[in-house]
Order: C-alpha cells, then structure tokens, then sequence
C-alpha cells in the first residue's frame, strides 16, 4: 500500500513539473536571439544596403526591435519621476523621442559594423527580472554587451542595455535630469527633437 503511495505521488510531483515547466516560457537568452539575430539580418541584408533604402532598413529594423525590446519601460525609467508628473499625451510623445534616439544611436552604429557575431555567454535569472551576457565580435575586435530584461507576459524583453560595464538608462537618466534641472521637460523635449534632427542630417 505505501508502495503505491509513493509511485501515485512521484507521478503527481513529475506531472506537475512538466505542467510548470511547459508554461515557463522561453529563457531570457531564447527571447532575446530571434530579436538580435532578425535586426542584423536586416541590416547585413544586400537588398537593404543602397543609401535610398536606409529609410525603410530602419523601420523594418525598428519593428523587429519593438518585439523584443520594451522602449516604454526604458523611457519611463530614463525619465525618473518627471514621468508621473505629465500626462499621457506628453508620455507618447517622450516614448516617440526616446525610440527614434535609440534607433539613431543604437541601430546607427550596428549599421556600421560589417561581419558582426554575437556569442552568448550566459544568463542570470533573479525573479521577473534577468541578464544577458554576451560578447559582440567584430573586425577583431571583442565588446562586451549584457542586456538586461524584464518577463513580461511569460516573454522577456530588454529594458537596459550594458555596453562596457556602463549602463544605457543611468547614463540617459543624468544626462536628462541635468537638462531638467534647467530646462524642464518641454526644454528636454526640444532637445531630443534636435538631437534626432542632428542625427538625419549627418546621415
């Protein structure tokens, strides 16, 4: 009797691991490779590399970005409190900027890279919240970027970004408090607006 006790239990413990285990979702660094890989794919793609393609390069880059990246919760955090205080239309607006400043400095300088590889090292798990480490390799030369990302509706998505032990969002959030302090959030506004303006113009 206690025989078949303990079979019908282990038998429940194994059925009731698989079910977790099933509803888990993919891992950070699963979630995170179709992103990567599908953003370079467009990049390195010949079809996309004539100059008059380069608008549509980046909204094709942009949309794949937006699967796995949550710009939302990166402009929020790069904002601080300022966020709270102004309202949603101000929000769309600043989360508007702050990805067209992303695709500007981010996807800007992947595309000038030729015959990158990503490696994936690792990842760290802590709760709903984890890292990626990875090393970017490219003409000889090894970068380390770890990409740190949140789960949200069992996919996780990256919020921050480790380029050389400096993070992403500290270095926005002084830079965009500084520019608070002294000019406000419709100074800071007008700065973005012309920081992207200065982008497109170099280009």
């Amino acid at each position: 009797m206690c025989c078949i006790r303990v079979k019908v239990f282990l038998c429940l413990f194994f059925f009731c691991f698989f079910i977790d285990s099933s509803l888990a979702g993919n891992g950070p660094i699963e979630d995170l490779k179709p992103t990567l890989n599908g953003i370079m794919g467009v990049i390195t793609d010949p079809a996309f590399q004539a100059a008059e393609k380069k608008d549509e390069r980046r909204k094709r880059v942009m949309v794949i970005a937006e699967s796995g990246f949550d710009f939302e919760a990166m402009a929020r955090l790069a904002l601080g409190k300022t966020w709270k205080k102004i309202d949603t239309g101000q929000r769309q607006y600043f989360v508007e900027l702050f990805m067209k400043l992303m695709e500007n400095a981010y996807v800007g300088k992947l595309e000038s890279y030729t015959g990158q590889v990503t490696k994936y090292i690792g990842e760290r798990i802590k709760g709903k919240k984890a890292e990626v480490k990875t090393i970017m390799k490219n003409n000889g030369v090894s970068l380390p970027v770890n990409y740190i990302m949140v789960k949200k509706t069992d996919v996780w998505k990256v919020y921050d970004i480790n380029i050389e032990g400096v993070r992403l969002l500290r270095n926005y959030r002084e830079q965009f408090k500084s520019i608070l302090r002294k000019k406000k959030f419709d100074g800071l506004l007008k700065v973005l607006e012309e920081k992207n303006a200065t982008f497109v113009q170099s280009s």
